[in-house]
């Protein structure tokens, strides 16, 4: 049975995840920035190459309406031709984080995975501080994907403390929707406040709101890589600016789910981001298909 066979048909813990497009689009991006992003790193001779997933999940997906198994993003990370040197994988239930060790068992790489089931917010510090023991050797990608406001501002910040730390940030356009009119009208602190890092989100909203824009996501998104941008992160890339357009919708609703921003130290990873979203896992230009891909 080969690696993928394996991987693909251990155990049955698996999360739910939206409609087929919408995973299809998510996973074929993450398994391209992860395969373009370490064949880059393996031009580093020596280089320590770290892959962080913070929400790691059980390593599958299965999509609601259809009940088709999609691979996760740490298995999709350790299937590209050109493998990191460490992967952390960390996920809240113990359940998903035993599962995922299962399935990470098959790999070649499964020597160099690290599962911690935990906080995701709490769980960084060690992981961070297990990094800067070779910062100055080490190049490193992290995703976050949260299912809603989990990963706060400080997690965040906390990563791009580390000289050379890729970003890829599921911006959580659904899950935002949900709390956005609570928080405005809330004096205290709350979960919008503590993704954005700060209240200034809601001049934000408060200027849209005025001028009546039909997306006030476009003000937010551009506050939140003002953030970036505070922590090192010149430039944040979405695939809109290079690409096709990179908001996922719910394929029945047409509701929307996510985007997908890039945010690198480096012009070269600038660079790679761009081919990426250009292209789909074929090689074809425009990553986001509507049909689905056969693995």
């Amino acid at each position: 049975m080969t690696l993928w066979k394996t991987i693909c048909s251990r155990l049955t813990t698996v999360c739910r995840c939206a409609q087929p497009v919408c995973g299809l689009k998510r996973n074929s991006t993450i398994w391209l920035v992860t395969s373009v992003s370490s064949r880059h790193l393996c031009d580093s001779v020596g280089a320590i190459r770290n892959y962080v997933d913070l929400q790691a999940g059980p390593g599958k997906n299965k999509v609601r309406e259809t009940d088709e198994v999609l691979l996760g993003s740490p298995l999709l990370a350790l299937t590209t031709s050109h493998p990191f040197t460490g992967y952390f994988f960390v996920d809240l239930a113990s359940e998903n984080t035993q599962a995922l060790a299962q399935r990470c068992s098959a790999s070649p790489q499964c020597q160099q995975v690290d599962i911690r089931t935990g906080d995701c917010n709490i769980m960084v510090d060690q992981i961070v501080t297990e990094i800067k023991r070779d910062e100055h050797r080490s190049l490193n990608l992290a995703f976050l994907d949260p299912e809603g406001l989990e990963p706060k501002w400080a997690t965040v910040a906390r990563l791009a403390s580390v000289q050379r730390m890729d970003l890829i940030i599921n911006y959580p356009e659904g899950g935002l929707n949900r709390f956005l009119g609570r928080a405005m009208n809330s004096p205290g602190q709350t979960a919008v406040d503590e993704f954005f890092g700060d209240r200034g989100w809601r001049v934000a909203y408060q200027e849209s709101q005025a001028q009546g824009e039909p997306n006030l996501h476009w003000r937010l998104i551009e506050f939140y890589e003002s953030r970036l941008q505070a922590v090192g992160y010149k430039e944040v890339l979405r695939a809109d600016e290079v690409g096709d357009e990179p908001l996922m919708r719910n394929v029945e609703k047409n509701a929307p789910l996510y985007r997908l921003l890039f945010a690198s130290k480096h012009p070269l990873g600038h660079k790679f981001w761009t081919a990426v979203t250009r292209r789909d896992i074929h090689g074809q230009q425009l990553l986001f298909r509507e049909t689905p891909l056969q693995y």
